[in-house]
């Protein structure tokens, strides 16, 4: 098996606990699908929020689906004027067997701009 990084992003509707929930289960549930891992192949995830997400850690979602064994860590994207709001994003670093040209990586809702060549 290789490691391999996988990124993602979604775009959550609103700054409340249960939006953030929401999309980040969501965009964490579709990384796993996609890229064929199961919790034990997940070295660990960085997620990044936006400064306009704060009523929740995105972290939470990736344990209640399972990742509560895997190191996680939440960290603020920098304030770049004109930057997509509301966005969370993960960097996850797995064991696969995947070549890097069939990973998977997912950008969900409005994210899906940020990388419109891998989106889809």
């Amino acid at each position: 098996m290789t490691v391999r990084a996988i990124r993602g992003a979604t775009q959550v509707e609103a700054d409340t606990r249960d939006h953030i929930l929401e999309a980040t289960t969501e965009l964490v549930v579709e990384v796993m699908k996609r890229n064929r891992l199961e919790p034990d192949d997940v070295i660990s995830v960085l997620f990044t929020a936006t400064p306009d997400l704060t009523a929740e850690f995105p972290a939470l979602a990736a344990r209640r689906v399972g990742l509560d064994g895997v190191p996680l860590m939440c960290a603020g994207e920098i304030d770049v004027p004109g930057a997509l709001p509301r966005v969370v994003r993960l960097m996850a670093h797995a064991h696969t067997d995947l070549p890097a040209a069939e990973v998977d990586h997912v950008y969900l809702r409005g994210a899906a701009a940020l990388r419109p060549d891998l989106a889809g």
